[in-house]
């Protein structure tokens, strides 16, 4: 059975480079090198295939330890996912179901707000893109600033050098969050739009791909856990997270500590006020500080958290024994 699911997991890895709803689409990948070229040229004013080939792909960076444990964890999870948690995540029809049943109880049955396909269509892909990139955001706030679940997230924040497997250095239970907020998102944005515009939902894609998640991946989306400073003028990075935005994200200074939480959109982070522009930001380092060592294996990821917490709740006198009180 265990062989059987690793060579099922291994089909389903190949797969996703050829799945515009992956990140490791061969598309984005190409979008990714393509930027990256721009980068290497505007630092070292050459075309040096050679060069480039060595700068990005640095085989200290590579193979760093650190790295070696993207890959593992990448394996452990989807084995952990589909043995464990994956029967028990969340769906999104039945959130769909529910919201578009509350929101006629509420105000009524009403028409179709537009006869025009391409409207509905516009609408749809939009609720869905704002739904997902919010739900994101808020999710990702949530793991920062609740001291519990941030245990947990620092498992990603741990990862001392940034490549593109490092998207899925996490905690299986913060992987099964993102997969119930997943379900919440599209339930939610599927039971508006039924609601709204009836039974025919249909959305832009590209490639089946949600057209706005397509264009953001294919722009360097893969370049935000890694080594090359693709950035964006501060008028665009305004509205969308760059790449070297998302870097100073895991920076170890801290000044850069809880900022540019978001994935796609920047709005979210200018409301909450952590928004940081990469104009000025040159040299940074990556991992969870000095005070604390980053995860030696894949055992020490998933057990650290759950003693972190066991502690936590201690000192906060969750765990504590109440004392007896005197009769005297």
């Amino acid at each position: 059975m265990l062989t059987e699911l690793l060579f099922s997991e291994v089909d389903t890895f190949m797969r996703g480079f050829v799945d515009p709803n992956k990140r490791l689409f061969i598309g984005y990948l190409v979008g990714a090198l393509s930027a990256a070229l721009v980068v290497f040229y505007i630092q070292f004013k050459t075309f040096n295939i050679g060069q480039f080939c060595r700068y990005l792909f640095p085989k200290k960076l590579w193979w760093h330890p650190s790295a070696k444990l993207d890959y593992q964890l990448y394996v452990m999870n989807r084995i952990i996912r589909a043995l464990l948690w994956a029967p028990i995540v969340l769906t999104m029809v039945p959130i769909a179901m529910a919201l578009s049943s509350a929101l006629e109880q509420f105000f009524g049955t009403i028409e179709p707000i537009s006869q025009q396909a391409w409207v509905g269509m516009a609408i749809f892909t939009s609720l869905l893109f704002i739904f997902d990139d919010l739900s994101r955001f808020l999710l990702h706030l949530a793991m920062h600033k609740i001291p519990l679940l941030w245990e947990f997230h620092k498992v990603h924040h741990s990862a001392i050098v940034l490549t593109p497997m490092t998207i899925y250095r996490s905690h299986p239970l913060e992987s099964f969050l993102y997969a119930s907020r997943m379900a919440i998102a599209q339930g939610c944005a599927v039971g508006i739009g039924y609601y709204l515009l009836g039974t025919n939902l249909s959305w832009f894609d590209i490639l089946g791909a949600n057209v706005f998640i397509f264009l953001f991946n294919f722009f360097g989306s893969n370049l935000r856990h890694s080594h090359v400073k693709w950035r964006w003028p501060s008028s665009v990075e305004k509205w969308l997270i760059s790449p070297v935005q998302h870097q100073i994200h895991h920076s170890t200074n801290p000044k850069h500590f809880d900022k540019n939480f978001g994935t796609c959109l920047a709005i979210w982070d200018r409301l909450f006020g952590s928004l940081v522009y990469s104009k000025g930001v040159h040299r940074l380092r990556f991992g969870i500080g000095k005070r604390e060592p980053s995860h030696r294996n894949v055992v020490d990821v998933y057990a650290r958290p759950f003693i972190a917490c066991f502690h936590k709740m201690k000192q906060t006198k969750i765990l504590k024994t109440p004392p007896v009180r005197s009769t005297n």
